[in-house]
């Protein structure tokens, strides 16, 4: 389970989609997730799917690799949908036993969100494996740059949000070598029911707390050894700058919220 969790994770590679800035691709992420939670038709997430798939096609980033990262939230999708379809209440009713009311509405719902969370984790892991976690400090930071007027440490937000990306799949790893090892040692995290293979993860979690809190300190010493001070002053060796293939990619998310808009109010 462990090994299929790909969030956070960078693939290299030469696409139109890894050169884009990466406030073009905080931009698209943020704007389609948002579309997902507009759609109320078939047709709405039918053009969500084709837009995700060509969007993964310019990435070269391998598809069974991309959809490896979903089975690590197979039991959250099974939870959504379990309770979408009995205890969702409709006006054409199919069952009806006790609290438990099976509708055509809720099934409806439930299939609708089942797509939502599968749209949303593909669009937001894509954005991961296209941009490295400086390339997004950076297009956050530069992104939220107004909010200094405000006082608001921008530069620090977007340190701490990088620095969380870059650590989970350290962590990751760190994690299945100490299965690993216990495992070698006897342990099974495989076998039992839920509760017992929850009690069977403490001798997993305490290492790894140790471990997270063993590299967090020795980031604090080597960020201070080198004098850092925060974003105050600080200068860029590759600053961002828009190009033309920017200018195009906020066109193609402009066409389609404009897509979007007409799918959701002039088409049933």
């Amino acid at each position: 389970m462990i090994r299929d969790i790909t969030i956070g994770q960078y693939y290299p590679a030469k696409s139109v989609l890894h050169s884009l800035d990466p406030r073009v691709k905080l931009a698209g992420t943020f704007l389609y997730i948002i579309s997902l939670f507009i759609f109320e038709s078939l047709s709405g997430y039918v053009l969500a799917g084709l837009i995700l798939l060509l969007t993964i096609k310019a990435s070269h980033v391998p598809f069974s690799y991309i959809v490896k990262g979903l089975k690590s939230v197979v039991f959250v999708m099974m939870f959504a949908v379990f309770f979408n379809v009995f205890f969702s209440h409709g006006q054409h009713q199919l069952v009806k036993y006790g609290v438990i009311s099976i509708t055509v509405e809720g099934i409806e719902l439930a299939c609708f969100m089942a797509i939502r969370l599968v749209y949303l984790i593909l669009g937001s892991s894509l954005m991961t494996f296209t941009t490295t976690p400086n390339q997004l400090t950076d297009g956050l930071e530069k992104a939220l740059a107004p909010l200094n007027r405000l006082k608001i440490p921008v530069h620090e937000i977007a340190m701490m949000m990088s620095i969380a990306l870059r650590f989970i799949p350290i962590l990751l790893e760190e994690a299945d070598k100490i299965m690993k090892a216990q495992s070698a040692r006897g342990a099974d995290f495989e076998t039992g029911n839920l509760m017992t293979r929850a009690k069977r993860l403490v001798p997993l979690l305490v290492p790894l707390f140790i471990s997270a809190f063993r590299r967090a300190n020795d980031l604090a010493m080597a960020m201070e050894a080198r004098c850092y001070r925060g974003g105050e002053g600080r200068t860029k060796m590759k600053p961002l700058k828009y190009k033309r293939l920017d200018y195009v990619g906020y066109s193609l998310v402009a066409s389609y919220l404009g897509i979007v808009f007409v799918i959701e109010n002039y088409i049933i």
